[in-house]
């Protein structure tokens, strides 16, 4: 069975290969210089972020962590109110982790990444104004270059049947919509949980104590 499984993954992976290898060979020159300096750009800016990113994954563990535990001492209602706000905070934490991971992994070969944003620029209906408003985003680095490509995205129009398509990309796919729109909101969620898990875990203490006297 165990082999079975196997064999089938290979077979899908060698199938998704051969069908971005016969799309990028359909790329055209110009489009394919526009999406190696993208994925230039795109590559240097996550790496720039990969240390401010891990921190803000970490500053809200403890409290989340203290949070949880003053639930479990806590009693009655005060208990359970204290754990599912520790279990959102814990959701979102989580959430923004897995989008990191991913994004760190599809910058970790950039030649493959550039190729798949030729493909995703080819694959748009107006290829020639797609190529263009993507080059816009060259100058921007850091958290701007998310920032910038959602409000590239959200003016382009892109279609259904584009966004299916690019959904194919296992990497250049986290750099256009719908999920750039999500990469953003997950980070600002995970930005506001530092503060909101500060204050949750001085709320818990208060409550917990209160409940035992």
């Amino acid at each position: 069975m165990e082999g079975m499984k196997f064999r089938l993954v290979q077979s899908l992976g060698s199938q998704a290969n051969a069908k971005v290898s016969d799309l990028a060979s359909k790329v055209d020159d110009q489009t394919g210089e526009v999406a190696k300096r993208t994925a230039n750009v795109i590559v240097l800016a996550v790496r720039v972020l990969r240390v401010p990113t891990a921190l803000i994954l970490w500053v809200s563990l403890p409290f989340i962590a203290a949070t949880f535990a003053l639930g479990l001492a806590a009693n009655g209602t005060t208990s359970v109110v204290i754990l599912v706000i520790a279990v959102l905070m814990a959701i979102v934490s989580a959430a923004f982790w897995g989008r990191r991971r991913k994004i760190l992994q599809a910058v970790e070969e950039p030649d493959k990444l550039a190729t798949e944003l030729g493909i995703m620029i080819s694959l748009s209906d107006k290829v020639d104004e797609t190529r263009g408003a993507i080059s816009q985003i060259a100058g921007a680095g850091g958290w701007r270059i998310f920032a910038r490509l959602r409000g590239l995205w959200r003016g382009a129009g892109m279609t259904a049947r584009w966004i299916d398509g690019i959904g194919d990309l296992p990497r250049a796919r986290y750099f256009g919509p719908p999920k750039i729109g999500t990469t953003v909101t997950v980070t600002v969620a995970a930005l506001w949980l530092i503060p909101i898990s500060i204050i949750a875990a001085l709320f818990a203490l208060i409550g917990t104590i209160a409940g035992s006297l």
